[in-house]
């Protein structure tokens, strides 16, 4: 191989390299030009303690003791709940392929658990009347085997009212 052959080689090697790089970097911009268009808001963590009151008086209605708030299925709750915002979908799964199981189990959340969600333009109080009349978020809340509890929600981006909610149960 003679010496100019090398150098054409290298400057080859060189202007591979830095076009990746150029076009590795347009790619992310790009994708965060995309995540910032419609990001979800408001994120209610925290609102585990004031859907304490709720849902003991929903349990005490049917002779069970009331639920404890709890940051880790809080945790999850909010992760789900802005999961859902961003994809603008209600869905017990992500894009990730990953279930309410796996989700559980990243969260360290063992034993038994469930989920209830929604999506509305409604208050907590509206929340929990939409759930009681439905016969399998109403089993999920008064379930006898659950003693904890995490509630979250996340905005919708280009509508504020709109809220994505989690209800996670747990022993």
């Amino acid at each position: 191989m003679t010496i100019s052959r090398i150098d054409c080689d290298r400057t080859a090697d060189l202007n591979r390299r830095t076009w990746l790089k150029a076009a590795g970097l347009a790619a992310l911009l790009g994708l965060a030009a995309c995540s910032t268009v419609s990001l979800p808001t408001g994120q209610g963590a925290g609102v585990s303690s004031s859907a304490t009151g709720t849902l003991a008086s929903l349990r005490v209605t049917a002779g069970l003791g009331p639920l404890v708030p709890d940051t880790q299925l809080e945790q999850a709750a909010l992760q789900q709940a802005g999961y859902m915002a961003r994809r603008e979908n209600m869905s017990h799964t992500t894009g990730w392929g990953k279930d309410f199981a796996s989700r559980m189990r990243d969260n360290g959340v063992h034993g038994a658990a469930a989920e209830n969600i929604a999506a509305g333009r409604f208050d907590q109080q509206k929340l929990f009347d939409i759930w009681m009349h439905s016969q399998g978020h109403r089993r999920n809340m008064l379930d006898p085997d659950f003693s904890r509890f995490g509630l979250a929600y996340v905005r919708d981006g280009r509508d504020p009212n709109l809220r994505y909610w989690s209800l996670v149960l747990g022993k």
